[in-house]
C-alpha cells in the first residue's frame, strides 16, 4: 500500500511539473516604425515559479526619449491561464519599478489534435493588468 501511494503521489508530481514546463521560457515582442519608433517587451517565466520583464521603449520627439521599465515577480499556471504576483517587499526597488499583481495572461498554442498546416506561435495573450499598456498586448515565445 505504501509503495502505491508513494507511486501515485511520484507521478501525481511529475505531471504538474511538466505541465508547467511547456509555460516556462523566453518570450519577446518588438514593435517599430522604420527606426523612428521603437518598443521591446522581453518576459522571461522560469521553471522556479519566478518571472523577470523588461520594456524598453525608444520614442521620437518623446520625453524621454528613451525609457527602461522592468519588473519581477512570481507566476502561476492554471490550466492555460498564468497569473502574475508582485511582493512589494521583495520585488520593488530602484530598477523594478511595475506591478504586476493582479495580472493574467493566456498561454496560446497551437491545439495537438489540430493536424492543419496552419501555423500558430505560442504566446501569452496579456488579458488584464493594472499596468494599463500591458492589457491585450501578445508576447511570442522564442
Amino acid at each position: 500500500m505504501k509503495l502505491l501511494i508513494t507511486a501515485f503521489l511520484f507521478i501525481f508530481h511529475f505531471i504538474l511539473t511538466a505541465q508547467s514546463n511547456q509555460f516556462a521560457g523566453d518570450y519577446a515582442r518588438s514593435l517599430s516604425d522604420e527606426g523612428k519608433h521603437i518598443i521591446e517587451y522581453k518576459l522571461t517565466l522560469n521553471q522556479n515559479g519566478t518571472f523577470l520583464f523588461h520594456s524598453y521603449s525608444k520614442i521620437q520627439g518623446g520625453i524621454p526619449a528613451e525609457t527602461n521599465k522592468y519588473g519581477k515577480g512570481k507566476w502561476i499556471a492554471n490550466d492555460n491561464l498564468i497569473t502574475f504576483s508582485s511582493n512589494k517587499k521583495e520585488d520593488f526597488d530602484e530598477k523594478y519599478t511595475l506591478d504586476f499583481t493582479n495580472s493574467t495572461a493566456r498561454f496560446v498554442t497551437k491545439n495537438p489534435r489540430d493536424k492543419s498546416d496552419k501555423i500558430v506561435k505560442t504566446k501569452l495573450q496579456f488579458l488584464d493588468s493594472e499596468i494599463t499598456w500591458m492589457r491585450r498586448i501578445d508576447i511570442f515565445k522564442i
